[in-house]
């Protein structure tokens, strides 16, 4: 499944073209009675009033995400600038708890991702007794602030389609799929064409909610270049 969600949006579209283009050729035709032909059209109803707001929640949730790993890459950044200001032993043990941070979201990418370097860090700032006490409550300070990033970051990534969802779209995805398919157009090359295109279509919509959802999609994927922007450059700047 790994494998499959890593395969490009570009290959899928080609690779269902050819499958449908064979389908459409070779399936049997039926001739669909007046009734029939009613269910296809209430379904196919269903199905794109159902998939377009949960694609477009899922699009708007990319976006939403990409504004909080942002937002706390920024805090990130403002905590290694002010951490100039401490001791050199203390400066250079925030910042490796920051990298180590970092480096724990950018493994996981998920929830959870970095929750026990952030406790942590908050720890270390709460239980501090050396010289460099005002410092460390500096930085705690800035933790406490960055909790709302870290909050909404965790609700976002956990803002996935559900399983029931899931269900509902795939029964009607199906239906409409065979209805297409088996949809009788003669010998016309043209119209078997075009249902192998609508075919096509309709199992793009999916794919796209799949990769969105699991946050695979190329566009999902460059919420992180802020923090690996961050890491690359020591903290010199931001993508």
């Amino acid at each position: 499944m790994k494998l499959l969600l890593k395969v490009r949006l570009s290959v899928f579209f080609w690779g269902f073209l050819v499958l449908y283009g064979l389908l459409a050729y070779f399936l049997p035709n039926v001739k669909f009675e007046s009734a029939a032909l009613t269910l296809f059209s209430v379904n196919s109803f269903l199905y794109g009033f159902y998939i377009a707001p949960i694609l477009g929640g899922q699009k708007s949730r990319v976006e939403e995400l990409h504004k909080v790993v942002r937002s706390e890459a920024n805090a990130l950044f403002a905590m290694a600038l002010s951490s100039k200001n401490y001791s050199t032993k203390f400066h250079h043990h925030v910042l490796e708890m920051i990298k180590k941070y970092m480096n724990d979201i950018l493994k996981v990418k998920g929830i959870g991702g970095g929750e026990e370097s952030y406790e942590k860090m908050i720890s270390y700032a709460v239980s501090y007794e050396g010289e460099d006490k005002e410092s460390a409550q500096k930085f705690l300070d800035q933790l406490i602030q960055n909790q709302t990033n870290r909050s909404n970051l965790a609700m976002q990534l956990g803002n996935k389609v559900y399983s029931n969802e899931w269900w509902i779209m795939l029964v009607l995805f199906s239906i409409t799929l065979s209805f297409i398919l088996l949809l009788s157009v003669g010998d016309n090359i043209f119209l078997k064409v075009v249902k192998a295109l609508l075919c096509t279509g309709l199992s793009m919509l999916l794919a796209i909610v799949v990769k969105l959802s699991t946050l695979t999609h190329k566009k999902a994927s460059k919420m992180w270049n802020p923090l690996k922007k961050l890491l690359e450059t020591d903290f010199y700047r931001l993508d």
